[in-house]
């Protein structure tokens, strides 16, 4: 993978206690289209999720969106987006968004964000893929997980080769820097390699 086409962006369907998660949506977004990258998300126009996406949009970007048919009443589809996706259930969900994504971000979100997060870094460290990961600590929101991380390696349930897997930035004019350096292989010694 030597050029970067599409990020997969994964986020709360809230916008959460804090605008500066909402705002870090926005401006990635900005930042996504600027540089003619596709947006592929959840498909939701609420929260942190219909943000982002809005924001690709009014940039002239382009975004595809991957909901269930069951969270249509929920995550609201985005009507503005060029490409909705409905798939049956969430596994079919995270699978097409995976495959269309040459990377990761993942800005502050709930438990659907955790899970996201969590199974990409797992097919990672199984090698299922060398796709990059990179995590916005907005304001210090992932350092709870980040800890949480630290103790499974503490503890012998992984080996601190898991850090390699994702990145950590504190601002979204971070993400598409971060993601270039992993895949020209400028922090070879982290950058993993199957």
């Amino acid at each position: 993978m030597s050029d970067l086409k599409s990020v997969c962006v994964y986020c709360g369907s809230r916008p959460g206690d804090d605008q500066a998660f909402m705002e870090t949506g926005r401006k990635l977004g900005q930042t996504l289209a600027a540089e003619g990258i596709e947006l592929v998300f959840g498909g939701g126009d609420v929260g942190i999720m219909g943000a982002t996406a809005n924001a690709v949009v009014d940039a002239g970007g382009r975004v595809i969106g991957v909901i269930p048919k069951f969270l249509r009443d929920v995550e609201i589809p985005s009507e503005r987006i060029q490409e909705l996706i409905l798939t049956d259930t969430m596994h079919e969900r995270k699978h097409d968004m995976y495959e269309r994504s040459d990377a990761f971000c993942v800005l502050p979100g709930g438990v659907g964000t955790l899970e996201e997060v969590i199974e990409v870094i797992s097919w990672a460290q199984l090698q299922q893929h060398a796709k990059p990961i990179v995590l916005v600590n907005v304001n210090n929101y992932w350092a709870p997980f980040l800890a949480l991380l630290d103790h499974v390696m503490n503890r012998g349930f992984a080996g601190p080769e898991t850090r390699q897997h994702y990145r950590i930035v504190e601002s979204y004019d971070q993400v598409l820097p971060t993601i270039r350096n992993w895949i020209n292989g400028g922090d070879r010694e982290k950058t993993p390699k199957f």
